[in-house]
């Protein structure tokens, strides 16, 4: 029998005055799960996520997050979620120790407080007080007070923020030690490369309603968009004529491109193509799908375009 979902939203909507930050939003997360919500600002990830929280009532529809509503549920389903806010604010006359500790006292069964202080990269700085950390070591406090409780869903908003590529990855590693455990993660984000790298599902929210979701590799169709095909010429290559690959063209710094829902198909072409005129390699070959930025881009740029196009309109008119 299959578990069920960690997360299950079914149309939610959120208006504040005329804004309507929620249009009808269908969710689902399943136990286990690492879901990266994705969007620009003011899309109405932060209003979805609080609804999620419990610190939000949606106007209309119903959410069931670990069984039970959020805006309802008592601290025992409290006890079992972690939320890690943007900046979650401290005394800072603290400890590193002292505030771990301190919110650890709060869960029925939480870890061991320096367990989570070494899993966040702060082992070593326990004596150290929060106002002589880094910003940086200061996100890590956040990481390690939202999961100190060993919650079974843990919300991560913006995790990352102020972290420098290093610091970043270090945390994705915590991030992927605490998924390995079995727990679920809801994980808003600006770096698509986290999404990425750390996410098994990815949602673009636009205008408070989903434009996509999906895995990483395949949202927005990219497992079948058309792939960019791309080599320098040299030696023979250079001077011979291009096979007769439709839309095979010389680009102005020399390269040679070929945009193609066949990929492997056109480098074997080209390959024979090559080696008919004694040259072994394609130097610098490459093959490129449209990246999970592109999509999103793609994506927003697209309800732009349609909300410009809505707003041209006349009043009750239509096109």
């Amino acid at each position: 029998m299959a578990a069920p979902p960690a997360i299950a939203a079914r149309g939610l909507v959120k208006r504040y005055g005329a804004v309507e930050a929620l249009a009808g939003v269908d969710l689902e997360v399943a136990a286990g799960e690492v879901f990266a919500l994705l969007g620009p600002n003011g899309a109405g990830k932060t209003t979805l996520v609080e609804i999620l929280e419990g610190f939000r009532r949606p106007g209309a529809g119903e959410a069931r997050v670990l069984g039970e509503d959020p805006a309802r549920a008592g601290p025992a389903w409290r006890a079992r979620i972690g939320v890690v806010f943007q900046s979650a604010g401290f005394f800072d006359v603290l400890t590193v120790r002292e505030v771990v500790a301190h919110f650890a006292s709060f869960y029925p069964a939480p870890l061991d407080p320096a367990r989570v202080i070494a899993m966040v990269g702060l082992d070593g700085q326990e004596r150290r007080r929060l106002k002589h950390l880094s910003g940086g070591q200061k996100r890590r406090v956040d990481l390690a007070l939202g999961i100190v409780g060993d919650p079974e869903l843990i919300f991560l908003d913006e995790p990352t923020t102020g972290l420098d590529p290093e610091g970043r990855r270090q945390l994705w590693a915590v991030i992927r030690q605490f998924a390995a455990l079995g727990k679920t993660v809801l994980l808003t984000t600006h770096y698509l490369e986290e999404a990425e790298a750390l996410a098994d599902r990815v949602a673009i929210i636009i205008r408070g309603r989903f434009a996509a979701q999906g895995a990483p590799a395949a949202i927005g169709g990219r497992e079948e968009g058309r792939a960019t095909v791309t080599f320098h010429p040299a030696g023979r290559l250079a001077e011979a004529p291009l096979p007769p690959l439709p839309g095979l063209e010389r680009l102005p710094d020399g390269r040679v491109a070929l945009a193609t829902a066949a990929p492997t198909r056109a480098v074997a072409e080209l390959a024979r193509w090559a080696e008919a005129l004694g040259e072994p390699e394609l130097p610098g070959l490459e093959i490129r799908r449209p990246t999970l930025e592109d999509v999103y881009l793609r994506l927003v740029r697209a309800h732009d375009a349609e909300a410009d196009a809505a707003a041209a309109l006349p009043a009750g008119g239509s096109a």
